[in-house]
C-alpha cells in the first residue's frame, strides 16, 4: 500500500506540470475578452470592424490565449499598458486567423521600447575585420523566444492600414519563418509539395525587387525587402494584409501563394484603393508665324 501512495504521488509530481499549464489555459480560454480590449482592437486594428463575426471571435480567442501565454516587458522606463498588450497581440494574431496553431509556442516574452532602440550590430569589414556597430531599431524578432518593439511605431503601423509598413505583422513574420528551423522566407507550409511552387514564386519576384531596389524605380513592396529572403517574406506578409489590392495586380503569383499560406484574403477587409486621378488635358498650342 505504501509503495503504491509513493508511486502515485511520483507520478502525479511528473504529470502536475503539464497538466496545470492546460488546465490554467483552459480556465483562461473560458472568459471572454473584455469589452473594452475589444474596444481596443477596433481602435489599433482598423480592419477589424469588417472582419466576419467568425474571424472576430477567432481574433478573440487568441488575443486571450497571446496575453496569458506571453509576457510583456517595458524597456528604458516604459510602463506597459492594457492598450500596449491587446494591440500588439492582436495585430500579431492576425497571422494566425483560419490556421491551426498554438498562438506562437516558441515565444515568451515581449520587449516593448517607447520609440527606436539602438541595437549591437557587428560589422564585417575589408579582409574581414569585425568591427562592432550600433544601429537604430525599429524591431526584432529573437530565435530565443523574444520579439523586440518600438511603441510609437506599433502605433504609428495601426494608425495607417493601407501603406505596407506594419512593425508588428513585420517582426511575427519572422517569428512563423523560424518555425520551419531558421528564418530563411520558407515558413511551415505543412505539404512538402507546396515549397517547390512557394520557392519558385518568391525566388522569382526577391530578385525583381531586389533589381527595382538596385535602380531605385516604386514597387508595391518596400525596397527593404530585397535585404534577403527573410526579410523578403516578412514585408510581403506587410503588402499583403495592408496593401491587398496592389499586391494582387502587381505580384498575382505571389499573392495567390500568401492566400493559401494565411488563409484569409484582406480584400474582404478593405475598400479598393481610390483611382488616381487623371492628368489634366493639355492646352491647345498654336503656331505663331512672326
Amino acid at each position: 500500500m505504501e509503495a503504491l501512495i509513493w508511486i502515485s504521488l511520483t507520478v502525479l509530481v511528473v504529470a502536475l506540470p503539464l497538466i496545470y499549464p492546460r488546465w490554467r489555459l483552459r480556465r483562461a480560454l473560458s472568459r471572454p475578452l473584455p469589452p473594452e480590449a475589444e474596444l481596443m482592437l477596433q481602435r489599433n486594428i482598423p480592419v477589424y470592424r469588417r472582419m466576419s463575426p467568425e474571424l472576430q471571435q477567432q481574433l478573440r480567442r487568441m488575443v486571450v490565449q497571446f496575453l496569458h501565454q506571453k509576457k510583456f516587458i517595458g524597456c528604458e522606463g516604459l510602463e506597459i499598458t492594457d492598450e500596449m498588450a491587446v494591440t500588439i497581440a492582436g495585430q500579431a494574431c492576425l497571422l494566425l486567423l483560419n490556421r491551426p496553431s498554438k498562438v506562437y509556442p516558441a515565444l515568451h516574452t515581449i520587449l516593448v521600447y517607447p520609440s527606436e532602440f539602438v541595437a549591437q550590430r557587428a560589422e564585417v569589414g575589408p579582409g574581414g575585420v569585425i568591427t562592432p556597430g550600433r544601429q537604430s531599431m525599429l524591431g526584432e524578432s529573437w530565435d530565443d523566444g523574444r520579439v523586440v518593439l518600438s511603441w510609437d511605431d506599433v502605433r504609428r503601423g495601426a494608425g495607417d492600414w493601407t501603406d505596407g509598413q506594419n512593425v508588428v505583422l513585420h517582426e511575427f513574420a519572422h517569428q512563423l519563418d523560424s518555425e520551419s528551423g531558421r528564418a530563411n522566407g520558407a515558413p511551415y507550409l505543412g505539404n512538402p509539395a507546396s515549397y517547390r511552387e512557394w520557392s519558385e514564386v518568391l525566388s522569382r519576384d526577391f530578385q525583381n525587387l531586389r533589381m527595382h531596389a538596385m535602380y531605385r524605380q516604386p514597387t508595391v513592396m518596400d525596397h527593404y525587402g530585397a535585404t534577403n529572403p527573410a526579410e523578403f517574406f516578412a514585408v510581403a506578409t506587410e503588402t499583403f494584409f495592408e496593401k491587398p489590392y496592389q499586391m494582387a495586380e502587381h505580384h498575382a503569383e505571389l499573392f495567390a501563394e500568401f492566400l493559401k499560406y494565411y488563409r484569409v484574403d484582406p480584400r474582404q477587409w478593405m475598400s479598393p484603393p481610390a483611382p488616381p486621378p487623371a492628368p489634366p488635358e493639355h492646352p491647345a498650342s498654336y503656331a505663331y508665324g512672326w
